[in-house]
């Protein structure tokens, strides 16, 4: 145990804490909805009532603990991997992303996935991508009908997948792919109802849940057929695409199987899309409705000050979090703020809180992107891609993709809303969207 840690009032080893953290006593079922439709509301509530370390009951987590204190956070974040199981935390995902996700595995087999997929995300392959990112987002941008409101959300989801099916596959064209996006958009259209499905066989023989299934196995086949017909392929080892890269990697007895395959690249196209977009929407939902701030974006935009924009997409990720929280769960017990967490829980750093916490970001409820300027905030007050040896492989992919969609869109339009009323986050799948679809009017520069 490190000093810091020490420090911070998180213990791993001479544990003399006894008591459990504090928390609502409502019944696992109350809990699970309020957690799922209205968590922006309440766990604020929560962390007044309670303090810092909050005790919930979530299905299918049952016990979890809520952190706000940024120094707790940072000892997680920094604690060891044996210990805090960040894919056994993200067991919720489990049905749709399977068992060997890189979300969902821990210690050695996570690093295996991760040594894998990162040469896909390093500095190099994100040079790489550029032009292909600003060719798929212009032509995006170039369909927009001037003068109709549309929700710029669904459009955001269309071009984040365009662009991650070229990474994953290399190429985005012929009748697989095409009913592949088709299924993908049903797939990530969930709410926290049809979550329930995902952890109930009994559930999936009936109604929306049958029919979400029934999708899924279907996008399982056509991912089997993908993989079975790049291994045939004579240039497998010279394409510079996901699939290919994993299929080429390793020795014989080190090469990932079929559904090794199949549960990294499903990883992959959901969430290497769907929070992007998300960050997007609540981007121009806030330029839409602050023009000194979208006087200034458009400004970094005509000056490709790249800097600046990516500091637009940060603030929205700041103030609309795509996620709310990340999870560890615990194979032992621990000590933290002076309570026992006993272990087979799961702790929350809670993203929403800290990120929206004014002792770290003055004027929370601003849309401010200077604040990412000249140093940016303190740190660990914002990780809206997680922290630690987990931290999102993605996220400089995910930065770099935001940059050059404001880049297309800004360039081209100016941005206003459908109506004045700001939207308020609404929860879909794990991730909190705007309620209508952040929805904007455009019209040519």
């Amino acid at each position: 145990m490190t000093s810091d840690t020490a420090t911070a009032g998180v213990r791993t080893e001479d544990l003399t804490a006894t008591a459990e953290p504090p928390g609502p006593r409502l019944p696992l079922a109350v809990q699970t909805f309020l957690f799922g439709s209205h968590r922006q509301r309440w766990m604020p509530r929560l962390r007044r009532r309670y303090g810092d370390v909050v005790r919930l009951r979530i299905f299918p987590e049952r016990q979890v603990v809520q952190l706000a204190d940024v120094d707790h956070i940072r000892a997680v974040f920094s604690g060891s991997p044996e210990i805090f199981h960040a894919g056994e935390g993200n067991v919720i995902l489990k049905p749709a992303m399977g068992p060997h996700s890189v979300l969902l595995t821990d210690e050695d087999v996570h690093l295996r996935a991760r040594k894998l997929l990162m040469p896909a995300f390093n500095g190099a392959a994100l040079r790489g991508y550029r032009d292909m990112i600003t060719e798929l987002a212009e032509r995006e941008v170039d369909r927009w009908r001037p003068g109709t409101p549309f929700s710029s959300h669904v459009r955001m989801q269309a071009v984040t997948l365009e662009i991650i099916l070229r990474v994953v596959f290399g190429v985005a064209e012929g009748p697989r792919l095409e009913e592949l996006r088709t299924l993908l958009r049903r797939i990530v259209d969930v709410g926290p109802v049809d979550i329930l499905g995902w952890h109930n066989p009994n559930l999936q023989k009936y109604g929306p849940w049958k029919r979400y299934a029934r999708a899924q196995r279907r996008v399982d086949e056509l991912l089997y057929a993908e993989i079975a017909e790049r291994r045939r392929a004579d240039d497998v080892g010279s394409r510079q695409d996901v699939l290919s890269r994993l299929l080429t990697v390793g020795d014989d007895e080190d090469r990932l199987t079929d559904p090794e395959l199949r549960d990294q690249l499903i990883t992959l196209l959901l969430a290497g899309h769907e929070t992007t977009a998300t960050a997007l929407a609540w981007a121009l939902h806030e330029l839409a409705r602050d023009p000194a701030q979208l006087a200034e974006a458009t400004r970094a935009a005509d000056e490709r000050d790249e800097k600046y924009l990516e500091a637009v997409a940060k603030e929205a990720m700041r103030l609309h979090p795509v996620i709310s929280e990340v999870a560890r769960k615990l194979t032992r017990d621990i000590e933290i703020g002076g309570y026992r967490i006993p272990a087979g829980h799961t702790v929350m750093p809670s993203i929403a809180l800290v990120q929206g916490d004014p002792a770290h970001h003055p004027d929370p409820q601003a849309f401010r992107p200077r604040r990412f300027l000249d140093g940016g905030p303190p740190t660990g007050t914002w990780f809206p891609f997680g922290g630690g040896v987990r931290r999102c492989l993605g996220a400089g992919f995910s930065q770099l993709e935001s940059t050059l969609v404001l880049q297309a869109v800004l360039s081209r339009f100016h941005v206003a809303p459908d109506r004045a009323r700001r939207e308020s986050p609404k929860a879909r799948n794990i991730t909190m969207v705007p309620s209508r679809g952040a929805r904007i009017v455009v019209t040519r520069r």
